[in-house]
C-alpha cells in the first residue's frame, strides 16, 4: 500500500496545516464548529454532479517516467475539460492550470515543507501550478489508476482555490493541534473524495472494468501509524473516495458539514 497523504498534500497551505508538532489524544474535540458558508454551503455542492467525459489513457511502462509523465499530462488535459465546463457552467470561477514535472523537486520550491520521498507531488497555490516528482515508486506499477487518482486529487486542490474553499479554510479559528489535524482532514478528504467524483465522470474508461476500480481503493493508506491525524485513518480516507465515485457529484464531498467521526 501506499502512503496517500505525500501524494496529494497542499503546498501552499501545508506548512501551517503540517507543523512539527507531536501527536496528542485522540480524544480532543473540536472547540470551533466549522460555521463558514465558503466551506458548508459553497455553491460547488449544488452543481450537480461533474459532466460526463471522455478520457483515453495514453499507455504507459514498467520504470518508464517519460511515459508516465506524459500519462499525467493527458489525465490533466482531461480533468480541464471536465472542470471547465462543470464551473463555467455553474457560474462558478475557472482558471487552468500549469503542470509541471522535476526530477527532484527543491526543498524551497513554493514555499513547500518537500522531503526526501521518493515520489510525490504538489499544488502550489500562488502560481497555480502542479508540480510532479515521479520516482520509482510511482514508475514501478504505473497502470493501476494509482497517477490517476492522483492528478485528479490533485487538481482538487486547484478547484478548492477557485471556490473559495482553500481561503476559507485559512480564516477559520483552531482552538488546539487537535482542532488543527480534523481542519487539515476535511480539507485532505474532500479533494480525495472530489478526485473519486471525477474517476465516475470519465468512468468506464477503455481497457478498464470494476476489478481495476476495487484493487485501486486498496492502495490508500491514511494515518493509521498512530503518529498524526492529519489526513484521516485509511478507511477514512477509502471511504471519502468511494463516496465521490460512487455519485460523481461534488455535493458528496461536503467534507465541512461530516461530523467528526466521519472525517476521524
Amino acid at each position: 500500500m501506499r502512503p496517500f497523504m505525500i501524494t496529494v498534500l497542499a503546498g501552499t497551505l501545508a506548512a501551517s496545516l503540517t507543523g512539527p508538532w507531536a501527536a496528542t489524544a485522540a480524544a480532543e474535540t473540536a472547540s470551533h464548529p466549522v460555521d463558514r458558508s465558503e466551506l458548508t454551503a459553497n455553491a460547488l455542492y449544488d452543481a450537480g454532479p461533474l459532466p460526463a467525459t471522455k478520457c483515453t489513457e495514453p499507455p504507459v511502462r514498467r520504470d518508464d517516467r517519460r511515459l508516465a509523465r506524459a500519462y499525467v499530462n493527458a489525465v490533466v488535459a482531461c480533468l480541464e475539460r471536465a472542470w471547465k465546463r462543470h464551473l463555467t457552467g455553474a457560474g462558478l470561477p475557472y482558471e487552468p492550470v500549469r503542470v509541471r514535472h522535476m526530477s527532484r523537486i527543491p526543498s524551497d520550491h513554493c514555499d513547500l515543507p518537500v522531503d526526501g520521498a521518493d515520489s510525490q507531488a504538489w499544488y502550489c497555490e500562488k502560481s497555480r501550478t502542479l508540480i510532479f516528482q515521479i520516482g520509482k515508486e510511482w514508475a514501478a506499477a504505473p497502470s493501476d489508476l494509482w497517477l490517476f487518482h492522483t492528478a485528479a486529487s490533485l487538481y482538487a486542490y486547484h478547484v478548492q482555490h477557485l471556490t473559495g474553499i482553500s481561503a476559507a479554510l485559512g480564516e477559520l479559528n483552531a482552538g488546539s493541534k487537535a482542532e488543527s489535524r480534523e481542519q487539515s482532514r476535511r480539507y485532505f478528504l474532500q479533494s480525495a473524495c472530489l478526485g473519486g467524483a471525477f474517476m465516475k465522470s470519465v468512468w468506464p474508461m477503455k481497457g478498464r472494468s470494476a476489478k481495476d476500480w476495487h484493487r485501486f481503493k486498496t492502495l490508500p493508506v491514511g494515518d493509521d501509524d498512530g503518529r498524526n491525524s492529519w489526513y484521516g485513518t485509511t478507511a477514512t480516507v477509502r471511504s471519502w473516495v468511494g463516496r465521490g465515485f460512487a455519485t460523481g457529484d461534488p455535493g458528496s464531498c461536503n467534507t465541512w458539514a461530516a461530523t467528526s467521526a466521519e472525517v476521524s
